[in-house]
């Protein structure tokens, strides 16, 4: 008797692969947080994702292109939660509430699913230009939307102050997790607070 064998459809291994690719990028871009680019290699990255160290290459032509997607899958996620901070308050104190909960212990402390800017800001100039290029397109992204909350948005003022503004979080966030005390680490994100309340005053 001839056994017939059944084909998986092709929409189904697309699925299945697709959703790979997603698990791959997801990890990756909590690794890169986590461990730097430097310290993120394929081999980990596929294990933790479930996968084959083999299967790297059937979803990116080669590890600069995996995070390059990883630097913006982290950029996006950090964007759309600040977006998302920004909704949930009245207009007026939008800015006040973006800035306290990019400043919070809680976002110290949780770098691998914090801002990428800040966890490898100092590792852009090494990196290739795919890479540099998709971190610059979600900085601007970042900086788009904290312009956006300025009474004067739209005017270059508001662009000028969104720059500094964006520069003094993401510093003052790279020193608190710098130090190895909590006070300072504290006092860091305690006075740019009080120096971004005044300005906006």
């Amino acid at each position: 008797m001839m056994r017939i064998m059944r084909k998986t459809p092709v929409n189904q291994r697309t699925a299945a692969k697709e959703a790979s690719h997603e698990r791959i990028v997801d990890v990756a871009s909590r690794a890169i947080r986590r461990s730097g680019y430097g310290g993120t290699g394929v081999a980990d990255i596929m294990k933790e994702a479930g996968l084959t160290h083999g299967a790297f290459y059937a979803h990116f032509d080669s590890r600069e292109a995996m995070l390059a997607e990883a630097a913006d899958r982290a950029g996006a996620a950090a964007n759309a939660a600040a977006a998302d901070i920004v909704a949930a308050v009245p207009p007026e104190q939008s800015l006040r509430a973006l800035a306290a909960a990019y400043l919070s212990k809680e976002h110290v402390q949780g770098i691998e699913n914090g801002c990428p800017v800040s966890a490898l800001g100092s590792e852009m100039p090494r990196q290739s230009p795919e890479v540099r290029r998709a971190a610059t397109l979600r900085i601007k992204e970042m900086i788009d939307l904290v312009a956006r909350q300025m009474p004067d948005w739209g005017q270059p003022g508001a662009h000028e102050r969104a720059l500094a503004t964006v520069a003094a979080m993401v510093g003052t966030l790279m020193l608190a997790r710098a130090v190895d005390e909590p006070a300072l680490s504290d006092a860091f994100c305690a006075a740019t607070l009080k120096r971004l309340d005044s300005a906006d005053a």
